[in-house]
């Protein structure tokens, strides 16, 4: 990938009916810096949700799942991890194991059959506030 990708300069965000999603790909999950949430001189979060798309190889599964955890524990947030199926051209086999995972860390949706399937959820924005409003630590951060 270095071959033919250089690293971004600026964080990626969309809005998309109120929500407000930061977008990443697989690479980026192994730093936790580059999705910071923080509180906005508004009050608001900077970001609701985390998407991450990623070709996570089946013998790190278990660091994908941690850290998609990590992700939405440490920045109350929702993490939506896509990740891709089957076996690449140098035989790295993905088991998928595409998750969307809570503020609390719990997974709401989990997909661990290996082959290519889809499912839809919805995201509770009250349930998101409630949490944040009941473990406040997000307005702590002081860098």
């Amino acid at each position: 990938e270095d071959q033919f990708y250089s690293a971004g300069k600026t964080a990626q965000g969309i809005e998309y009916k109120n929500w407000k999603i930061q977008l990443q790909i697989c690479y980026d999950l192994r730093f936790p810096e580059v999705v910071r949430n923080e509180i906005q001189p508004n009050g608001n979060p900077t970001y609701d949700v985390i998407l991450y798309i990623a070709n996570w190889p089946e013998k790190r599964a278990l660091h994908w799942k941690t850290l998609l955890t990590a992700r939405a524990i440490e920045n109350q947030c929702y993490v939506v991890g896509v990740n891709r199926v089957g076996i690449d051209g140098k035989s790295l086999n993905y088991s998928g194991d595409s998750t969307v995972v809570d503020a609390l860390g719990n997974s709401i949706v989990t997909f661990n059959t290996g082959e290519e399937s889809y499912k839809t959820t919805e995201l509770n924005k009250e349930e998101l506030n409630n949490t944040r409003a009941q473990l406040a630590f997000l307005k702590d951060r002081s860098c």
